[in-house]
């Protein structure tokens, strides 16, 4: 298996911190319980996001629709970026809590 990004590895101890379950194969899952909530591979992660956050998310950089469905977005980040970085920690923590139905 390849090395973990920094994303993934930004994700893994976010999930870490909230009890969410990590499953890594290509791309690295984060799920609560049985919701998958967001994924991460190289610099793209992807967020089950309540559908009405999502109109204003997808008007963000960087952000696109994500083939995983209406509910999901994806974003190309840069953790580097603290602006990226602090979106994608927003967004990773959003998806945990819509997780909970």
């Amino acid at each position: 298996m390849e090395k973990a990004t920094e994303l993934e590895e930004l994700f893994t101890e976010m999930a870490a911190e909230v009890g969410a379950a990590v499953a890594r194969s290509s791309v690295a899952e984060f799920r609560r319980g049985t919701v998958l909530f967001a994924t991460a591979s190289g610099g793209l992660a992807e967020f089950r996001l309540d559908p009405e956050v999502v109109d204003a998310v997808l008007q963000t950089p960087s952000t696109g629709p994500s083939p995983r469905g209406r509910d999901w977005v994806s974003l190309r980040a840069e953790v580097g970026d603290s602006r990226e970085r602090d979106r994608a920690q927003a967004w990773f923590r959003s998806a945990w809590r819509n997780a909970d139905g």
